[in-house]
Order: C-alpha cells, then structure tokens, then sequence
C-alpha cells in the first residue's frame, strides 16, 4: 500500500470512530489521541488527532496496528481480503462502526450539498 492510501485509511479510520463514539458513547470519557504517521519505517510528517473512549481507542490502535501489516500492495476493502487479519469479533465490531459511520457522514456530506445549492439560487 502507498503512504498516501496508508494516510487516507488511517484518517478515514480515526473519522469513522470519531462519529461513532461521539454518537453512541457520549457520556464515556474521552481521550485525546495524536498518532504520528510512520509507515514501514517511514516519518510520513503527518498525525492523526481524534477523541475517543478507552474501548474505541482500543479499537483503534488494534485496526492501526491491521494496517501497519496489512500484506497487500492494492489494499482490498476488509470485507473482501482474501486473507483476513482481523479477529472475527474485532472485524464484526469494526463493520458495524463503518457501517454506522458510512450512512451517517454521507448524509451529512448530501445535507451540505443541498443546503450550499440552496443558498446558491
């Protein structure tokens, strides 16, 4: 995998936990977390910063560390590797998150569109 899509999962990732957690553990105690990139030995000069609960942030590093050794030069979505590397309750959880996440960034994303069209006239 590029350093560039290594950024774009490690951002995606940290965005999709960010929403879900702040939805469905809000009253948790959150944590700040800024992860410096580093990807096979390289200082991509970039970090990560997101606020999560002590489980999500479990999570977290647990599908950081997945990509970090993720064996494929054209990552495949999880869903469809041919060798998975997530522990099956660990992979469950993850897709209900990306899943929760997906639909509600995605309405927000056509909430804006529509709103900025609308303002536009």
């Amino acid at each position: 995998m590029t350093n560039e899509k290594f950024t774009e999962q490690v951002t995606t990732l940290a965005k999709f936990l960010q929403t879900y957690c702040g939805d469905k553990h809000a009253l948790e105690t959150k944590r700040e977390i800024n992860l410096e990139l580093i990807y096979k030995g390289e200082n991509l000069n970039r970090s990560v910063q997101t606020r999560l609960c002590t489980e999500c942030e479990q999570l977290f590093f647990y599908a950081h560390e997945r990509l970090l050794v993720c064996l494929h030069d054209i990552k495949p979505s999880c869903r469809k590797c041919p060798h998975p590397c997530y522990e099956k309750p660990k992979w469950t959880q993850m897709a209900k998150i990306m899943r929760y996440s997906g639909v509600k960034l995605g309405l927000v994303k056509l909430k804006k569109i529509f709103t900025f069209s609308k303002t536009a006239e």
